[in-house]
């Protein structure tokens, strides 16, 4: 589901907003991404870890691809 049609808190929005677009395009970040989760009431410690996960997640994600593992099987 795109998070942006989910019945999401305007906090929890403004997060998955960030992370995609740092996921995407992470050249364009800039101060005011920062901002935007700070009007939200992210921390500096919430923003670090939320830059961590995204961050895990492509590194994860690149290794998966990168070695041709298979993904977990569905749960019935």
């Amino acid at each position: 589901m795109d998070h942006r049609e989910g019945d999401l808190d305007p906090a929890d929005r403004a997060m998955l907003d960030y992370a995609l677009k740092l996921t995407r395009t992470p050249q364009a970040m800039r101060r005011r991404d920062v901002e935007e989760l700070r009007r939200h009431g992210f921390d500096d410690g919430a923003i670090h870890d939320v830059v961590q996960v995204t961050g895990l997640f492509a590194y994860y994600n690149r290794i998966a691809d990168g070695l041709g593992i298979e993904g977990e099987p569905e749960w019935e």
